[in-house]
């Protein structure tokens, strides 16, 4: 499998992909690509819809050439911002907002998995509305915690292990709720009417796969716990 930056060529063949309407893994066959890479370079370089190969090819050229650049002393090591690439591009592919993903992988990666709103301010270089929002999002689907830290006097947001289990419980009882919404539906439209029937198979088959999620989630949550 071919490795290294995408050639010219490779960009014409994404573009040409994307406005025939391929996938990315329709796309990533021909090249023989990951669809990893494919669907990260799209993301990076204008989005489904704005993907132009000469522009896509120019910035990577210029990302190589920066790349042979001396480092400035306190710039992240390159293989720290490859990680934040790694990580933040599936993300936006997913669906979640970019400075949302930025904010998210910076606590990730930070020694105690602690940030202020102003350190974050600061390292990500964008505006304090920005980062709330941004946080506020994190917070509500239990990416993230707000809490007090009585050193600081201050505010800290907190990604921890346990993060990811209160994550998946958020998003299952999201996905819970809209089962339900979809079966109370039916019994009013009729559970014999097509629409009622329709409606009564999503919300079993939703309520069915958050009780599996649920039930495994709690199953493997001694797997976040640090070792003592």
């Amino acid at each position: 499998m071919p490795g290294g930056r995408l050639t010219q060529q490779e960009h014409r063949h994404i573009a040409t992909g994307r406005a025939d309407g391929l996938s990315c893994v329709e796309t990533a066959r021909r090249p023989e690509r990951p669809t990893s890479t494919i669907s990260r370079e799209v993301s990076r370089n204008g989005g489904p819809g704005g993907y132009r190969s000469q522009q896509a090819h120019r910035a990577t050229v210029e990302r190589a050439r920066r790349g042979t650049a001396p480092a400035h002393p306190h710039a992240d090591p390159p293989p720290h911002g490859t990680v934040k690439d790694e990580i933040i591009e599936p993300a936006v592919g997913s669906g979640m907002p970019r400075m949302t993903a930025r904010v998210h992988v910076d606590l990730l990666l930070s020694e105690d998995g602690t940030r202020t709103a102003a350190e974050l301010v600061r390292r990500l270089k964008v505006s304090p509305a920005s980062v709330s929002v941004a946080a506020g999002f994190l917070v509500r689907h239990g990416h993230v915690r707000r809490e007090r830290d009585p050193q600081r006097r201050r505010d800290v947001y907190v990604v921890d292990d346990e993060a990811w289990y209160h994550s998946i419980t958020v998003s299952a009882w999201r996905t819970l709720e809209s089962a339900r919404a979809a079966m109370a539906a039916a019994e009013v439209l009729g559970s014999d009417s097509p629409v009622g029937q329709r409606l009564l198979r999503a919300g079993t088959f939703l309520e069915r796969v958050v009780e599996d999620m649920r039930e495994s989630a709690d199953r493997r949550r001694a797997l976040l716990a640090r070792e003592r």
